[in-house]
């Protein structure tokens, strides 16, 4: 059920993530959007987070490496412009850097479970843990938009199909592993911070999705808790 418009992918590197360095463009425009000379409300933020001189100021090199930022993600429209969709993906990523390998710190994810698949919408982070031991992650997701949430709980991985095709959306899921009606994990070839998210589904990089290929089972639990910021 992931949302697969055909957009630009660049992971950053994210200490504690497992990110592939990857870049995927279909065709590109015929030309680029134009760079905005306006300082957005996040300016300072966003100059800090993409190592700029922060000053608060729009300059030519500052939009440059905005619209970059925005171009790698999917950002629209990818001006430059310091707004709140762009700042809400940077400071995500600080979220997430700052998880480190203790994602279950808050220990929502059951850890009597043995074996089991967590999502924490809040972060858009998932892992595999096996009571509290960490066996793989955690790693970026992207989870359901406003509208098609990942619904939260206690599931079980019931179907698995690593060659699926959406038959609502018309597009492929690589490495499904449904747990919850039409949800399942699957890869997407999206940068993970893609906004506005997916249909529902647990979009993983290639690399993530085929690793939780290789680690879950039929019947594994999968645990879904929080609330993606937006929904």
């Amino acid at each position: 059920m992931g949302d697969i418009r055909r957009r630009g992918v660049i992971a950053l590197g994210v200490t504690g993530l497992v990110v592939p360095l990857t870049l995927a463009f279909t065709a590109a425009p015929a030309q680029a959007a134009s760079c905005t000379t306006q300082a957005g409300p996040y300016q300072k933020q966003v100059e800090k987070f993409l190592g700029r001189p922060v000053d608060g100021k729009q300059s030519s090199a500052d939009c440059r490496a905005v619209q970059a930022f925005q171009n790698k993600h999917g950002i629209t429209p990818a001006i430059g412009y310091a707004g709140p969709v762009t700042w809400g993906v940077m400071d995500l990523m600080n979220k997430q850097k700052a998880v480190g390998n203790n994602p279950n710190k808050d220990g929502k994810c059951p850890v009597n479970k043995g074996r089991i698949a967590c999502v924490n919408l809040t972060l858009q982070l998932s892992w595999i843990q096996d009571g509290k031991k960490l066996v793989y992650g955690p790693v970026p997701v992207r989870t359901g938009r406003k509208g098609y949430v990942t619904r939260t709980g206690l599931k079980k991985v019931y179907w698995r199909d690593i060659d699926h095709v959406s038959t609502l959306y018309n597009v492929p899921m690589p490495y499904s592993q449904f747990f919850d009606g039409g949800q399942a994990f699957h890869s997407v070839n999206l940068s993970m911070w893609n906004p506005p998210g997916s249909h529902g589904c647990v979009n993983m990089t290639t690399t993530d999705a085929k690793k939780y290929w290789s680690l879950l089972r039929t019947g594994d639990d999968v645990f879904v808790y929080g609330r993606k910021p937006g929904t």
